[in-house]
């Protein structure tokens, strides 16, 4: 093989690997990244409903069987390699939105842009709560009291939760409208806008969903849905409510007499 001969085949692997991790860092951002941020947001809206609410959501994630097995190889090493290679693709692009301002451009970098966004939140929120329980110092029963705190007390912190959630879904719903394009699901015309139009309802409403629950948080109970809506007219917590035993019915005092055994009566 002359030497030209094998450049071109070395030439021809390099681009060859590059597309398949290409197509793998499309892949991860969706499964099972993109499903464990929506299923995070909706576990974490339970709050809203009160205490004992999002307690019971997080005791049905924290007793799943295979927990660990599921989190390192469901969850930690595919968002590592997501995040990983999104940075690296990221100081690779090439942005020209100044000579070409449309709006694919423009998302093409707000795509990079939210991916760092959301690496740096990731990075703070594991610090907080992940990495604080698996040293011993903080149990999941303390994640309620603890993001009150968080976010109550501190409004940098609540500021970086709120662009945090924006980064992240804004992210996925967006890499959700290229995965689409670039797999092969929407090919003409009309399916890639109704894909833009489905998308981008997706990410409002998954960005309503974790927005509300972090105005919740740092609001200290006042959020965008009234608490009458989520927690019953009461506003009591409506999982403490289902757990309270109903008081029990009143005896009749017209019960019928017991039947006869058909022994006769005792005399004295």
């Amino acid at each position: 093989m002359t030497d030209h001969a094998a450049h071109l085949d070395a030439q021809t692997r390099a681009q060859r690997r590059h597309f398949l991790m290409r197509r793998l860092h499309s892949l991860t951002g969706i499964v099972p990244v993109g499903l464990f941020l929506a299923e995070h947001l909706w576990t974490n809206s339970k709050a809203i409903q009160g205490q004992t609410c999002f307690a019971n959501a997080v005791d049905d994630i924290v007793h799943l069987p295979f927990l660990p097995a599921i989190e390192i190889f469901g969850i930690f090493l595919p968002l590592a390699f997501h995040a990983l290679y999104g940075v690296k693709l990221a100081f690779e692009s090439k942005v020209n939105v100044g000579a070409y301002g449309y709006p694919r451009n423009w998302l093409f970098v707000l795509q990079r842009v939210t991916g760092i966004l959301t690496l740096i939140f990731i990075i703070v929120h594991l610090k907080d709560f992940r990495i604080a329980k698996l040293f011993g110092q903080m149990q999941h029963g303390e994640f309620y009291g603890k993001l009150s705190e968080y976010l109550a007390r501190s409004t940098p912190r609540a500021l970086l939760y709120a662009v945090g959630v924006t980064a992240s879904v804004f992210h996925f719903a967006n890499g959700l409208r290229t995965f689409a394009f670039s797999w092969g699901v929407t090919v003409s015309a009309r399916s890639q806008r109704i894909a833009s139009l489905a998308t981008a309802g997706l990410g409002f409403a998954l960005w309503f969903l974790g927005m509300n629950t972090v105005l919740f948080f740092a609001t200290g109970g006042q959020a965008f849905v009234p608490s009458s809506l989520t927690r019953g007219e009461s506003g009591r917590d409506m999982c403490e409510e289902s757990l309270v035993p109903s008081a029990p019915e009143p005896k009749s005092s017209s019960a019928p007499p017991a039947a006869s055994t058909g022994a006769p009566p005792l005399r004295p």
